[in-house]
């Protein structure tokens, strides 16, 4: 069922768009039924206007990618519309529970964001979910509401993380409102339009195994699988592949992440996706100078989330999900064995992270020195490239980025890296190593450095930008929003018009903060 009995008033793409979003496909998360969600109707939000647009999202999901300018757009993407819909046909918020900072919070769910439904475009299906459309019975005393800070920070990030080439949820729109929003100070509210195939998370897994619901938790692996795994319908144990599949996953995609220096800040287990994608940005960060204990959450007062711990919390969180589809595992064997079993099964499964992210990460690593070919002593040669950044906090970005610019034969190019270093000796001494391997290489340098700029990005979503343009969106002028997100689809390109938007961050954005409010 579409929405199109509820499109009174909507005209012309924004038309279109509304009625081409269904929330009870088959086959949809929403078909799972009401032991898995909350359909509620989204809180009004009071004059909305557009802040940010992403016209290739929106191509994406068919729609006209002059969609933001349709009559109602704004009311439709703040959830306004909703309270006009079918009781059978509204927005829903869907259960699931978690280990939060690593410890068991119980049940939570979506506490501020509510599923429209999916759009069905080329093949493809995605849910489009408002974060920030009010008050759900998961919202645990909150408010419900997002701000305009953090919801110009997802769209930026999700989009930015997308044209890196990392899996990650999307964003189409962001809504503002002049409705005011207490967090550390009084903020204005906002909604955010994310876009994913599934908003599926390891805490969803987690829920029904905490609440002995066989049964549900059969049905929602069975959902992800049908939909997005198929193949492990000929496994000898699905289940247990659908482990595979997640364990895989998410080792690509840490190693991408601490490819390009990027923090998420909250990796609790409702906050890792199903299917390996970057998720719930809040206070998330980009590195400046390198430090491999940076903590980017403000609220992180243990580190357990530094940069140098995701990988391990990734593991750990892998070992929540691996419990919670512990009960659909092992049905191959007797009763009398099939619990010990079903536990060596996971656990084999599990190693697998190891044995998937280390060659990830060293060959993500060798592509960003420009190294065509794998050779005994690499990983030496970055590891310590990164204890040298680590000591020096030579800028992450900018350090690989400005390696492409070394020769292979001398050190006339070597200026624009080494001049990110304090410590120009130590830089001396590694930039020789690195000239002595470049020379086990057949490419010559324009080469190399072609293929290094295509995998170390020049331009990434640094919080000074991220804040810029937070602060002249609440002057109600939006424009360094799109002009940055303008910027950020192009990561790897030169754009020498935008050359400020790659420099060393200023003074002030050392005393930037991000916490959990984010």
């Amino acid at each position: 069922m579409s929405f199109s009995p509820c499109n009174a008033g909507l005209s012309g793409p924004m038309s279109t768009a509304a009625g081409a979003i269904d929330n009870q496909r088959e086959g949809s998360f929403a078909a799972l039924g009401n032991v898995f969600l909350t359909r509620l109707p989204a809180a009004p939000l009071p004059a909305p206007y557009v802040v940010g647009f992403a016209p290739d999202v929106a191509t994406m999901l068919g729609f006209d990618a002059s969609l933001a300018s349709a009559p109602g757009f704004a009311e439709f993407f703040s959830g306004n519309t909703t309270r006009d819909w079918p009781s059978a046909s509204l927005p829903y918020a869907s259960v699931y529970s978690g280990h939060q900072f690593g410890v068991w919070a119980g049940q939570l769910g979506d506490g501020r964001a509510l599923t429209l439904g999916e759009a069905e475009h080329d093949g493809r299906r995605f849910e489009l979910q408002l974060k920030g459309g009010g008050r759900t019975p998961y919202s645990r005393m909150g408010d419900g509401r997002a701000v305009l800070r953090s919801s110009i920070r997802e769209y930026l990030c999700s989009e930015a993380m997308h044209h890196l080439g990392i899996p990650t949820t999307r964003a189409l729109c962001v809504i503002g409102s002049d409705q005011p929003v207490r967090r550390e100070e009084m903020e204005t509210a906002a909604v955010v339009t994310r876009v994913s195939p599934s908003f599926v998370r390891f805490g969803h897994f987690e829920h029904f195994y905490a609440n002995d619901r066989v049964d549900a938790l059969r049905s929602l692996a069975d959902h992800v699988i049908d939909r997005f795994y198929p193949a492990c319908r000929d496994a000898e144990d699905p289940y247990l592949a659908l482990l595979n599949e997640a364990v895989l996953s998410t080792a690509d995609l840490i190693a991408q992440w601490q490819g390009v220096g990027f923090c998420h800040g909250v990796m609790n287990t409702d906050n890792m996706s199903i299917l390996g994608l970057t998720i719930d940005y809040g206070p998330f960060g980009f590195m400046d100078g390198f430090d491999a204990n940076h903590i980017c959450n403000h609220s992180d007062s243990q580190g357990r989330y530094a940069y140098r711990m995701q990988p391990q919390i990734a593991y750990w969180n892998l070992f929540c999900l691996a419990q919670g589809l512990l009960p659909l595992f092992g049905a191959r064997y007797g009763e009398a064995e099939r619990s010990e079993r079903a536990v060596q099964d996971a656990q084999r499964v599990l190693e697998g992270f190891k044995a998937r992210f280390a060659p990830a990460l060293e060959a993500r690593m060798r592509a960003k020195l420009g190294l065509e070919t794998e050779r005994e002593g690499d990983d030496t040669l970055a590891n310590k490239l990164f204890e040298i950044m680590h000591a020096n906090r030579a800028d992450f970005t900018l350090t690989f980025r400005n390696l492409s610019k070394l020769s292979k034969h001398d050190a006339s190019g070597d200026a624009p890296a080494r001049d990110l270093f304090l410590d120009r000796a130590a830089f001396d001494v590694w930039a020789n190593d690195y000239r002595a391997r470049l020379s086990h290489e057949t490419r010559d340098d324009a080469a190399r450095a072609e293929a290094m700029n295509r995998v170390n990005p020049k331009y990434v979503l640094r919080n000074h930008l991220a804040e810029n343009a937070i602060r002249q969106a609440k002057e109600k002028d939006f424009s360094e929003v799109e002009r940055l997100a303008d910027v950020l689809r192009r990561p790897f390109d030169e754009q020498p018009e935008h050359e400020a938007y790659a420099g060393l961050p200023p003074d002030w954005a050392s005393s930037l903060e991000v916490s959990c409010s984010s």
